[in-house]
């Protein structure tokens, strides 16, 4: 008697609809923090699984824009803890947009904090940051101007004099 062939399907080693690099949050409150990516960045939920207790959200995939983002809530004995547990976090998310100055508004008013205020940039976007309810850095912008390497390295240097280090001095 012969064995069952088993049949093979391919498949793409990137889903469709994904990029390379998919972010992936830990917030406490899952539920209140897609409500959040919803109304301050237009995101769309495209799917949502519960743990056992029907009440912890493991994964949750949104859509904001072009990029897909996960989530899930703390659970800590998975060590999975989010930033308001952890004190805050090492990372950000920079989000471009098409109008940057009505989502950084959009942004607010859902609850989030302004961190850093909109301003033109010499890279050739404008950008501002926010932090959202749960701990994480959002910076968001509108690309306005494409800026050779050469201009952008002139530019950066005359930015930095300016720029203030920790101690006070200018650098």
């Amino acid at each position: 008697m012969k064995a069952a062939r088993k049949l093979t399907v391919a498949v793409k080693p990137i889903p469709e609809g994904y990029h390379s690099i998919t972010p992936m949050l830990v917030v406490r409150y899952a539920d209140r923090a897609i409500d959040f990516y919803r109304r301050a960045f237009g995101a769309e939920e495209l799917g949502r699984m519960y743990g056992p207790d029907g009440k912890t959200v493991m994964h949750a995939v949104l859509k904001i824009g072009n990029s897909r983002l996960f989530l899930c809530d703390e659970i800590p004995e998975m060590e999975c803890r989010g930033p308001e547990t952890l004190g805050g976090s090492a990372t950000g998310i920079y989000l471009y947009v098409r109008d940057v100055d009505e989502t950084f508004r959009k942004a607010l008013e859902a609850g989030a904090t302004e961190k850093r205020p909109l301003e033109d940039m010499f890279w050739g976007d404008r950008t501002g940051s926010v932090v959202d309810p749960f701990g994480h850095t959002w910076d968001l912008a509108t690309h306005r101007e494409d800026v050779t390497p050469e201009e952008m390295n002139r530019r950066g240097k005359e930015f930095f004099k300016t720029f203030k280090t920790t101690e006070g001095e200018k650098t």
